[in-house]
């Protein structure tokens, strides 16, 4: 099987273990960096996977698809996952325990807007590298991050009291792994590095809510942000495309399978679709 990236990185560590046990597999491995890359190549490799979220990425995912080649995760799935606003609306739609959320046209404009009434956590409503995720308790702060970002399209979602602590649950294909860290909303933690945790100590029904998401958001590579509300009542406050995964073990080998899967499915499907004509 030929296997591409869609990636500025391959040397991703996530990326480049699976591509090592790719080719102990006799599996071959390229990659494509989408801000050189331009038009998709003639010659269609097996399957893509998507690790960027860049608008060259997404149209270069969006090509490969039309012409059919198997691409994970899709270039609607991943684009949907930026817009944090479209993602709450689709996770209450679909009954998903998901943070409260509000969208402004700006963060200027929404600070002017009245005082504030409780903390809060504010994001860009766009998911990007370096974007703005601050809790915000009092109006000095609030109008610190509206000066520094005036313009900024924001999502804005009620404080929920938890332990400080994010549950980072992630998925590849049928595998699913989880690790601990510090949040990054704390007052005054460092975050520090995740701690690894026992899928089966997770609290109930957490393992099957992830996978919940993962078909609502039709991703086959995610990760899913929970916090405990308390009692071990989950809160999902992000859900991300194509996420990093470090340091988890198995996660190469299950995406190494996970390609090699979607790979015969998209040939089967081919082979299926030659038969019909």
């Amino acid at each position: 099987m030929r296997i591409c990236l869609i990636t500025p990185e391959p040397d991703h560590p996530l990326l480049a273990a699976a591509t090592a046990v790719l080719r102990v597999g006799g599996h071959r491995v390229d990659s494509l960096d989408p801000a050189a890359a331009g038009a998709a190549p003639d010659d269609l490799a097996d399957v893509y996977l998507l690790k960027s979220r860049t608008a060259q990425a997404l149209a270069l995912a969006e090509e490969l698809e039309r012409r059919g080649a198997p691409v994970v995760n899709s270039a609607a799935a991943t684009a949907l996952c930026q817009d944090r606003t479209a993602m709450a609306e689709l996770a209450v739609a679909a009954g998903l325990p998901f943070a409260g959320t509000r969208t402004y046209d700006t963060l200027s404009g929404w600070a002017s807007g009245g005082p504030l009434r409780s903390p809060v956590v504010v994001k860009s409503r766009y998911s990007r590298r370096e974007d703005l995720v601050a809790r915000v308790d009092d109006p000095v702060r609030l109008r610190e991050l509206a000066q520094a970002w005036p313009e900024e399209p924001v999502v804005v979602q009620e404080f929920t009291p938890n332990s400080g602590w994010d549950h980072k649950l992630w998925a590849i294909g049928d595998r699913l792994f989880a690790a601990l860290r510090r949040s990054e909303l704390a007052p005054g933690s460092e975050r520090g590095p995740a701690r690894t945790l026992a899928v089966a100590g997770l609290p109930d029904g957490w393992a099957e809510l992830v996978r919940r998401a993962g078909e609502v958001f039709a991703l086959d590579v995610y990760g899913v942000d929970v916090i405990d509300s308390g009692g071990g009542t989950p809160l999902i406050v992000d859900v991300n495309a194509f996420p990093g995964i470090r340091g988890q073990a198995g996660a190469p080998q299950a995406l190494a399978s996970l390609a090699l899967r979607r790979a015969r499915d998209g040939r089967i499907g081919a082979g299926s679709a030659g038969r019909g004509r």
